[in-house]
């Protein structure tokens, strides 16, 4: 089976975002094109109020027709709305067409690079976690472009056009305006710096606010149990309060931001109007150009004021997309090399040759580890817990790398193979297994996904699920809840099971496939499992030691090591480690550890 490769994802912010933009480049040059447009067509009104006022002006002047004399200029004003309203529009249609689809492709590839992360990296994040992550990347990374197409880069085109504009009249009048424009800008980027500190605290504090609602929340039983519904209250509101205080802070800041951005737009209106009313009175400037510079700060005004909140917006999404960035787009630990080729299984011996591995450098689990397990054998693994066996099952299907040493399946080496085609030539059954919140049909067809209904139906009957799928509300079409939770412990048990039938892989691992389940219905599955493992290589981990009985033979495992190897009778007839662990079962059930061992025999 082919193992499609992860994307090729950069890992810094700006980088990400272009990496996308270059997807859609025609779709954001058009969008670039069209608001250029309407920000000129925007900002050249007063420009043609000037001319109007100034041909009704010259008309009067010369006791002349009115209308024809500004004609003209009602046409280009005309003109220029007309040019807002196809530019916005033309740049509103792109946008419908590009931005789900840009926000489509972001979430696909890192849900498709997250995809080819290692176990150990899952055990490190939560699963929700990881999923708003991406939520939020897709997201951010859609609003860092929209606030550079639709903020930025509009305010960059009407405040060069102004410039222009005015200085055709008088350049002090540019003047002014440009020294305005340097000052406000350089001065809101600086503030909005500042303020996206306090509105990262503040965001920090909501989210610990959210956190501890949900965990009050998913332990209410534990509330009501204990009494402790006003001590709940009480404990959130200390956290209510500081969130209070982080959001005040925040709130007064951009209070403050606002009364230079007030403070600021006063000053530039009242320069421009004096300078202008001198040029004015002095002959320099006609009624219409006044008007037109008049407008034109009203305008840029009105388009700056937000600036310090678009920065702010601005920094606050490129955080997110960095947030997400640097928590998936890291090195997978688990690569498949260049020249991977397809797992081929024939037998299905398993070669364990001087296996090193730790999951942390001062903690090996095994040093040198050597183990043959020939083709369609069945062996248990034995052991107390923390011995190795469940770690020898995750290298096997390689969820970790070994530090050194290799594991071979009839002799090929599986870190030459590709992940794909080695786990789909192996079935497993955990201890606790994981189901989709999918229809139960869905569930066991996933082991292979052109079952047959028919298929799936003979798995659920030798499985023993069939029974209790019909009693649910929609049979086969029930959905299971997040994780199979509307099932109980056996119940998913029995549809792994039945999953792993429909799989029906050469090489089977079973990790306490029967450990939820109780005494009858495990007698009922032992025989289905033996005919699961009939002509398979079978791996199996029980603490309940009396399901080993019928395997061909039993390796035990102690802090790492293999100390007992041969058949069940063998191994009780040496009286040995495995022996004595059988003596000391309660109740069927291997102890935890061997201090709970002694204290078992005692």
């Amino acid at each position: 089976m082919s193992s499609i490769p992860a994307p090729t994802l950069p890992n810094t912010p700006f980088r990400f975002v272009l990496h996308f933009v270059s997807f859609y480049l025609p779709g954001v040059l058009a969008c670039l094109v069209f608001e250029t447009g309407q920000s000129l067509c925007n900002i050249l009104l007063p420009w043609a109020i000037r001319h109007i006022m100034d041909a009704v002006n010259g008309a009067l002047a010369a006791k002349a027709a009115v209308w024809p004399a500004v004609a003209p200029a009602l046409w280009l004003f005309a003109g220029l709305s007309l040019g807002i309203v196809l530019a916005s529009r033309a740049s509103g249609t792109v946008l419908v067409l590009l931005g789900p689809a840009l926000r489509r492709r972001i979430r696909r590839d890192l849900f498709a690079y997250l995809q080819h992360h290692s176990q150990r990296y899952f055990l490190g994040n939560f699963a929700g976690s990881l999923a708003n992550r991406i939520a939020e990347t897709s997201m951010g990374s859609a609003q860092v472009l929209w606030t550079m197409l639709f903020d930025f880069w509009p305010l960059i085109v009407s405040f060069t056009a102004s410039l222009l504009v005015l200085a055709e009249v008088d350049h002090g009048l540019a003047a002014v305006l440009g020294a305005w424009v340097t000052g406000y800008v350089s001065i809101s980027f600086l503030l909005s710096l500042r303020a996206r500190r306090y509105a990262r605290d503040y965001a920090a504090a909501r989210s610990l606010v959210s956190g501890k609602i949900v965990d009050s929340v998913t332990n209410i039983m534990n509330a009501k149990l204990f009494a402790r519904r006003d001590f709940e209250r009480d404990y959130l509101e200390g956290f209510l309060d500081f969130e209070v205080g982080r959001a005040r802070r925040v709130f007064w800041f951009m209070e403050a931001i606002r009364w230079f951005q007030f403070s600021a737009a006063m000053l530039l209106i009242l320069g421009m109007v004096a300078y202008a009313i001198d040029l004015w009175s002095r002959g320099v400037m006609t009624a219409g150009e006044f008007a037109m510079a008049a407008s034109l700060s009203l305008l840029l005004i009105e388009q700056a004021r937000g600036l310090s909140r678009k920065f702010l917006d601005f920094f606050e999404y490129l955080g997110n997309v960095s947030d997400g960035v640097g928590m998936i787009v890291r090195p997978h630990e688990v690569l498949d090399g260049a020249d991977a080729q397809p797992l081929r299984v024939t037998h299905g011996a398993i070669a364990i040759e001087a296996l090193d591995f730790a999951y942390l450098d001062t903690r090996p689990v095994f040093a040198g580890l050597n183990l043959h397990i020939p083709g369609g054998q069945k062996v248990g693994f034995v052991g107390y817990s923390g011995s190795g066996k469940s770690t020898l099952l995750n290298l096997l299907l390689r969820l970790y790398e070994p530090q050194r040493g290799q594991i071979l399946i009839d002799g090929q080496a599986i870190a030459s193979a590709t992940q794909e085609s080695l786990r789909q030539q192996i079935a497993m059954i955990p201890q606790d297994p994981m189901l989709f919140h999918r229809s139960l049909l869905e569930n066991i067809r996933y082991g292979r996904l052109d079952a047959t209904d028919d298929e799936v139906i003979a798995a659920a009957r030798q499985a023993h699920a069939h029974e209790f799928i019909l009693e649910t509300e929609d049979g086969y079409q029930s959905l299971v809840g997040e994780r199979g939770v509307k099932l109980s412990g056996g119940q998913r048990q029995r549809i792994a099971l039945a999953r792993a039938i429909v799989k029906n892989a050469p090489i089977l691992l079973l990790d306490e496939a029967t450990s939820a389940l109780d005494s009858v219905t495990e007698r009922h599955i032992q025989d289905s499992l033996a005919q699961l493992m009939q002509g398979k290589t079978v791996l199996v981990i029980a603490h309940r030691l009396s399901t080993l009985a019928r395997l061909d033979r039993i390796v035990v495992f102690h802090h790492g090591a293999i100390i007992e190897d041969g058949s069940p009778a063998e191994l009780l007839a040496r009286n040995g480690h495995y022996a004595r662990m059988w003596a000391m079962q309660a109740g069927g059930f291997l102890p935890e550890d061997e201090a709970a061992a002694v204290e078992t025999v005692a």
